[in-house]
Parts: C-alpha cells; sequence; structure tokens
C-alpha cells in the first residue's frame, strides 16, 4: 500500500512540472506583451526598459520560468497587477469559497445520484428506470449558467425568497443566512455531476446485479440488507473515481456559476482578472487549480484501492502467502 502512494506521487512531479510550464507559458501566450499590462502606453522607453529589468523581463524564458518557479516552491506567487497584493492572499480566500459551493454540490450530487441510480438498477427496464435516466440525461444537458439564472428569476426576482448574488456578511449574519446565499447556486452546481454519477452507479449496480456471487449470496439466505451492502461495495470504486473528478472539475469549472451568483470563488477572481488582464492572479489562480485537481486523483485513486474489495482479497492472500 504505502509503495503505491509513494509511486502515485512520484508520477505527480512530472505532471505538477508540466502544470507550472503551462501556467508560465499562460501569461506569453495571451495576446500583447506581457510587459503590456505594467508599462502604460506613453511610458518612455528609458522607463520601460527599468520596469522590464525590475520584474525580470530582460531575462531569457529559461531563466525567468526557474526563478518564477522558485518562487512559487516558497509560497509567492507574484503580486496582483490590479491591487498590488500578493496573488497568494487573494487565491486562498476564494478557493475557502469555493471549496464551500463545491463541497455542498458534490454532497448533494452523491445523495441524489447514488440513491436514483441504485433505485435504476434495482428497477431496470421498467418505468422508474426509464423516468431516471431520461432525467439524469437532462441534467447533464441542461447549462448550468442557464439554470443559475432561471433560478434567480424564479427564486429571487419572482418569489423573493432567497438572495441572488454573493455571500452576504459573514461577521454579521447568522449561519442559517450563509446557507440561504449558497441555495441557488449549489443546485446550479449540483445537476450536472448529480446526473453523472446517477448514471455510472445505474451502469456499475446493475452490472453487478446479474453477477454470479450476488446470486449466491441470496440463495444462501443472507438477508436483502446485507447483499446490498456487499453490492455498494463492490460499486464504491468506479463511483468514487466519477466524484472526485467531479469534484475536481466543480472548482475549477464553476466560473460561470460563480460570475452569474458573484460568489467570491476561484472562478470569479478569475474572471474578474481576466477582464482586467491581472496575468499574474490568472496565473496563480489557475495553477492552485490545476495542482488541486491533480492531487485530487492522486487521494481518488488511494481511496478506490482501500475500498476494492479485491485488493483486500489480494492482500490477505498475500499475507496468508507469507
Amino acid at each position: 500500500m504505502l509503495l503505491f502512494v509513494l509511486k502515485r506521487l512520484v508520477y505527480v512531479l512530472p505532471i505538477a512540472l508540466g502544470v507550472s510550464l503551462i501556467c508560465f507559458a499562460l501569461i506569453y501566450l495571451a495576446p500583447g506583451d506581457p510587459a503590456s499590462a505594467l508599462i502604460p502606453d506613453n511610458t518612455p522607453p528609458a522607463v520601460a526598459a527599468q520596469i522590464r529589468q525590475a520584474y525580470g523581463l530582460d531575462k531569457p524564458l529559461p531563466v525567468q520560468y526557474l526563478r518564477w518557479l522558485g518562487r512559487v516552491l516558497t509560497g509567492d506567487f507574484g503580486l496582483s497587477l490590479s491591487t498590488r497584493r500578493p496573488v497568494i492572499s487573494e487565491v486562498i480566500p476564494a478557493m475557502g469559497n469555493t471549496f464551500k459551493l463545491a463541497g455542498g454540490a458534490i454532497l448533494l450530487a452523491c445523495i441524489c445520484g447514488i440513491a436514483f441510480g441504485t433505485r435504476a438498477a434495482y428497477r431496470s427496464g421498467r418505468a422508474a428506470d426509464r423516468l431516471i435516466g431520461a432525467a439524469a440525461i437532462a441534467g447533464i444537458s441542461v447549462p448550468q449558467y442557464w439554470l443559475g439564472m432561471v433560478l434567480v428569476v424564479l427564486f429571487s426576482v419572482n418569489l423573493g425568497i432567497l438572495p441572488a448574488t454573493g455571500m452576504g456578511d459573514i461577521k454579521s449574519e447568522s449561519l442559517l443566512a450563509e446557507l440561504r446565499h449558497l441555495i441557488l447556486p449549489t443546485i446550479a452546481l449540483t445537476v450536472v455531476p448529480a446526473g453523472l454519477i446517477a448514471r455510472s452507479v445505474r451502469s456499475t449496480v446493475g452490472e453487478i446485479l446479474g453477477q454470479e456471487f450476488v446470486q449466491t449470496l441470496h440463495a444462501n439466505g443472507l438477508p436483502p440488507s446485507r447483499v446490498f451492502l456487499h453490492i455498494m461495495k463492490n460499486a464504491a470504486p468506479p463511483a468514487l473515481a466519477v466524484i472526485g473528478l467531479e469534484f475536481a472539475r466543480l472548482l475549477g469549472g464553476s466560473i460561470l456559476v460563480e460570475t452569474v451568483f458573484s460568489w467570491p470563488g476561484t472562478g470569479f477572481l478569475l474572471n474578474s482578472a481576466i477582464f482586467t488582464r491581472d496575468l499574474t492572479v490568472v496565473q496563480g489562480t489557475v495553477l492552485a487549480l490545476a495542482m488541486f485537481f491533480v492531487l485530487t486523483n492522486v487521494l481518488v485513486d488511494v481511496l478506490q484501492m482501500l475500498l476494492d474489495p479485491r485488493f483486500k482479497r489480494a492482500r490477505a492472500a498475500s499475507g496468508a502467502w507469507q
């Protein structure tokens, strides 16, 4: 087990290096010279040269990358070009807010997706299966930003029962008031992962129900609840893979929903930085999200191994052999 974890961490190193190269290149892939965001058009050439030298933009690209990578490894993502604040001080609070939103969305998606997917598998070919399958496809197909705008019009504008934007004043509002700000964006983010999880669980559980060991468990007189527990144990690893990927995707792919609801997360921060051409914030935010996505994949792989009954049997057999 420890060897597997160490191997996965070793594999992360070249991936992290590639991610850092892409994030560094973002500044140079953007239209215009990177220094144009720092230097006004009417700046004298001598002053422009001093600014380039101060930011190290006069150095060769490999030197600039190594210097930037060295700063990143110490937690220094640079300064925001618009606010002159450290990028890390803007990225960390934004990621915390996105964690709240994505965590609530993936929790609700897991509850709905696993419950409806399992129900559909047990009612395979019946009306419940077809209805849940159609609902899952509809959930996957609905644009999240469009659903967000519909929810705002319905519950905020017409009914006036839920706040439309922001997350409220955390210091002065109660926990219930904070949760009210989370309801609409959480629902908007839930539909796609819930549909994907439901389809994955329905497929996996349906396949397991047709295997011989399930019939053997029933033939041995095991209670239905115990049989169901064995089925879900075998269905957990594939479902966990989908859940982990969807959670990582929610952290990096909620930019439109956060913009619709003015939720101060990484998506909203990234959108604002793009429009203000704050390249250092774009660079730091993308790097943080990409690294979290990579680490989430590693965690999912480890959890899959721990939950997979085949791995447990293999480890037990290995111990018995020794």
